[in-house]
């Protein structure tokens, strides 16, 4: 465990594997910290195989502290991953992610394209409805806490206990803001998950996926999965220059079928506690090459 200065925003991060290996980001989804079941899990399996990961918590995720000033949640979390890497200095690196972690790597590496080597991405959010849902999901509970209780009532929702008690600025920041311009704040990050049928993922424009021209390694979504819908997958990989789609190594009704496990970190569980099943397909993804 370690915390780094980023652009004024303490990050919590691990390195794990050979301090010569080459180095990759690994990036989960949700608001969930990187100790959540199933990501050092996948870690571990990129550590053994000889790479140096980083293991981060997102601003606003785990350990890390938050901020309100970015345009979106999205915007502010693949800026500091960009800046988590620069602060380390890795170089060439390989971005790994699901869920919203394949949203944030995807950002970032539009904006570090020349120290991007390969990416492998899976559980794209999207879809009008799946977007619709992250609006809610990242910023309603908020806006409506805020609106009947003011910040002291945002700082008790259940959606920050976990990353208050691990670290305590987190409430002092929110309760910092005034809750008007907090809701406004919280109105532009909704809107920022709006569907559009110019991109499939919100914050990254057509020219944004021009200038990924990496291998890109895309895990196709299942057909019953309607937070990450298959089209989006499928989208996401004609837009990219030089990807390649894949099936996951689980069925197609992965996604509902772990939306119903607890969140139990003591017990290793979770939506994530099956990512290590995919270790193989991008090891040998990344292997190629080298």
């Amino acid at each position: 465990m370690a915390r780094i200065d980023v652009d004024g925003l303490e990050l919590d991060y691990e390195l794990i594997g050979p301090a010569d290996g080459p180095p990759l980001v690994l990036t989960p989804g949700g608001r969930y910290p990187r100790d959540t079941a199933g990501v050092p899990e996948l870690g571990a399996k990129f550590a053994e195989a000889g790479y140096r990961v980083l293991l981060w918590d997102r601003p606003g995720c785990g350990a890390s502290d938050i901020g309100f000033t970015a345009a979106s949640e999205s915007v502010m979390n693949a800026d500091a991953l960009v800046g988590i890497v620069r602060e380390l200095g890795l170089k060439d690196i390989v971005l790994v992610g699901g869920s919203a972690g394949s949203r944030i790597s995807l950002m970032a590496a539009a904006r570090m394209p020349q120290n991007v080597r390969k990416i492998a991405i899976w559980w794209i959010s999207g879809g009008p409805v799946g977007l619709a849902g992250l609006a809610w999901f990242y910023c309603g509970d908020q806006i409506a806490a805020a609106s009947k209780g003011g910040m002291e009532a945002v700082a008790a929702l259940p959606s920050w206990s976990d990353q208050i008690a691990r670290n305590p600025r987190v409430r002092e920041t929110l309760l910092g803001q005034d809750p008007e311009m907090f809701i406004a704040t919280m109105q532009c990050w909704g809107q920022a998950f709006a569907y559009s049928d110019d991109t499939p993922v919100p914050g990254m424009d057509p020219e944004d996926f021009a200038r990924l021209t990496m291998p890109i390694l895309v895990f196709r979504s299942g057909k019953s999965d309607m937070a990450h819908t298959r089209c989006t997958s499928e989208w996401v990989h004609e837009l990219l220059p030089n990807a390649r789609i894949a099936e996951p190594p689980w069925g197609d009704q992965e996604w509902n079928y772990v939306s119903t496990f607890p969140i139990d970190s003591a017990n290793r569980r979770g939506r994530f506690e099956r990512w290590p099943l995919i270790a193989p397909d991008v090891l040998a993804f990344l292997q190629e090459d080298r």
